[in-house]
This record gives C-alpha cells, structure tokens and sequence, in this order.
C-alpha cells in the first residue's frame, strides 16, 4: 500500500526537503542515478558499454513549471548527443527522453514539446544514434504517440515506450508492431485510476505477456523492459517461437537494479540495454524506484528513522 503513497511523494515539495536534507539519501540515489553531471554521467556509461552493455541515457528533469526549463532541458541533452559523438560512444548509447521535460504539460504544451524534442532528435540522427519517447501517466499517451508518429516521418528508429498497465495498451502495441519499430514494453511506474489501468500485480503480469506477444509476432524490434525472471525467460521462449535471432530484440533494465542479471545476459549473448539517469533533479525518479522495490523503500525507511 506504501507505493501509491510514495508516488504522490514524489511531486510534494515539502517531501522533496526531508528526502533530501537526510544523510542516508545521497549513497541510496548514487545507487540509481549515474551522478548529477555530464561527466559523471559519462564515466558510468562508459564503465557500462565496456563490458558489452548498451545503454539509453536520460537527463532527469520532469515536472518543469516554465518555457525557460523546457529550454535548459533540450540544451541538455543536446551537450550529451555532442559528448557522446565526441566520446565515440554513439553507436552504443541512446536517449530516453519525457516529454514532460520539454513543456508538454504546460499551456500549449503538445506543440511546445514537439518543438523542443525536434532538435535533439535531429542532433542525436546527426551524430548516430537515436531518442526514446519515455511514456509517463496516462493524460499523456494521446500527445506522446501523435508526437511519435510526427517525429517517425523524418526519423524511423525513433522508439516508443508502452506500458502493460493500461487497458489500452494492448491496442497501442498492435499499431506499433511495424516494421523496423523500436518498442519498450514495461509495466509501469505511476499511480493509475482503476478506471484505465489494472490494479492487480497479477493481471498487470497477464497484459505484460499479452503485449509481448504481440511485438514478438511483428516486424518491429522488441524491448522488454523488464527485472521480473519470469518475463526474461517468457521473452526469451518467445523470441524463439516467433523466430527472432538475439539481435533482433533486447533487454533493458535499469542502472543498479540486478546488476548480476544484467552482466548474465550480456555473456549469454543477448542484447542488454542498460538505462542510466543523471542529473541534479533527481527525487521524482528516486521515489519512483522506491516504491517499486519494497526491500529498498524498507532499507531507506529504516536508515532514515535511525539517522533521525
């Protein structure tokens, strides 16, 4: 019951403070978050693709209240397509991007988004890589796949992300099963209304294998954006069903989150797709990651009391 309470935690300011004031915060982020800057950033990632990794890179900066953050937002991955170009590291790291950083929640924020998004993903098509729309709740999908659709016209490898909890997304995976389509199926991380999402850990499961076969069986190229054993080991019974070679679909799973499991992929073989955030507007993130995994919101629970 604590997760819906901590994703509501993660847009109260007064919340924000005391998370980040206590001293047990800052070594629980550095496990999730790869620094507060580029720099930093780019030591993990190239520690990552290293050891045979890939990896989607994602500069934190959602909930913004103005143009102007929009704006330093944009200018902010365009500095990491730059550094990655001149770091030779393009071929083997992308970016994940939420519109909500470049203004789509704000007052005309559909064309705002689109405009700002734009740029960068001509910058990241320049320099040899590519961008994933990041999907957030479920007010966004309409304006997250229109802009999709637009971006695609120019620049195909462009990926979505769709998210198993939501009734719709069965739908959205058949529309977006297409030839040379990038897809990240994940399950999803914000705290949805019984009116448009499951509620149930067991049928948000049942909808996760559901969409999977769904990407499977088309042309597009599937990520399964997963930490759960059992869709790992569903994925890959179904890439074998529906013929798929090991690069012709990948995994993904999140920086400091089963780390074992990523490296045993990797030597197996398969394509292991690490995503790795930065950046100093961190806690919207972090919360989320908390209360995703109860062993780590229990640590962070009982760290915090004893400090306190």
């Amino acid at each position: 019951m604590l997760g819906p309470v901590l994703l509501a935690a993660a847009r109260s300011d007064s919340i924000r403070r005391l998370v980040s004031a206590a001293p047990v915060t800052r070594p629980m982020v550095d496990r999730f978050v790869a620094g507060e800057q580029l720099d930093q950033a780019l030591e993990g990632i190239t520690s990552l693709t290293s050891r045979g990794m890939e990896v989607t890179i994602d500069h934190l900066g959602e909930d913004i209240t103005d143009r102007s953050e929009a704006l330093r937002n944009r200018d902010a991955y365009l500095a990491l397509t730059e550094a990655l170009a001149a770091a030779g590291l393009a071929d083997r790291a992308e970016m994940s991007v939420k519109l909500s950083a470049f203004g789509q929640a704000l007052p005309g924020g559909h064309e705002l988004a689109h405009a700002n998004v734009l740029p960068v993903v001509e910058a990241a098509a320049a320099a040899g890589t590519t961008v994933t729309l990041d999907m957030e709740d479920h007010t966004t999908v309409d304006s997250t796949l229109a802009i999709l659709g637009e971006l695609r016209e120019r620049f195909p490898a462009t990926g979505a992300v769709v998210q198993s909890y939501l009734f719709r997304t069965e739908g959205d995976c058949h529309a977006l099963a297409g030839e040379g389509s990038r897809v990240r199926l994940v399950k999803g991380a914000y705290n949805e209304p019984a009116a448009v999402a499951f509620q149930d850990k067991r049928e948000v499961d049942k909808a996760y294998v559901r969409c999977l076969k769904i990407l499977m069986a088309g042309k597009g190229y599937p990520m399964v954006g997963s930490h759960d054993p059992r869709m790992v080991a569903i994925a890959q019974d179904l890439a074998t069903r529906y013929g798929r070679k090991q690069d012709e679909y990948e995994f993904q799973m999140l920086y400091g989150i089963r780390a074992a499991e990523q490296e045993r992929l990797v030597a197996e073989g398969n394509r292991m797709r690490v995503y790795v955030p930065y950046g100093t507007e961190w806690y919207g993130y972090f919360m989320r990651r908390l209360a995703e995994r109860p062993a780590n919101l229990a640590f962070f629970l009982r760290s915090l009391v004893s400090r306190g």
